[in-house]
């Protein structure tokens, strides 16, 4: 029994899935289902901390929970964020190396946008 489904030219030009959109697919649903108890949990800390003076806002973030879990959601926020956006490019933008430097540009902005954040909780956590 022949499984293989490919047409003989096809098989001939060696085209099919490239089996490179399934990591992609699941880390958006991983980082989405991440955001739902880290969103959950930032509304009702927020709600906490709502009408506190800045030393209180910032005595909470010097929490170790408070630091680590505010860290993941930024995390997985900006990778959720990073690759939905990468999705809409691909898809919309036809030319090909316009493409290519929003992708590389989207990335670097993620990561630059990411790193920044993620140093702003360690710093009010670290009391510098």
């Amino acid at each position: 029994m022949n499984l293989n489904l490919r047409s003989d030219l096809g098989r001939v030009r060696g085209l099919g899935s490239a089996r490179g959109g399934t990591h992609h697919w699941w880390m958006q649903r991983l980082t989405a289902v991440a955001l739902i108890p880290l969103s959950l949990w930032f509304v009702a800390a927020v709600v906490g901390v709502a009408g506190a003076d800045y030393a209180a806002a910032t005595a909470w973030m010097r929490s170790s929970w408070h630091a680590a879990l505010l860290v993941a959601l930024i995390v997985a926020l900006f990778h959720h964020m990073q690759l939905g956006m990468q999705v809409v490019f691909e898809d919309y933008l036809h030319v090909e190396w316009v493409k290519v430097a929003a992708v590389a540009a989207l990335r670097f902005i993620t990561i630059l946008l990411g790193l920044m954040s993620a140093l702003a909780v360690l710093k009010i956590h670290l009391g510098a």
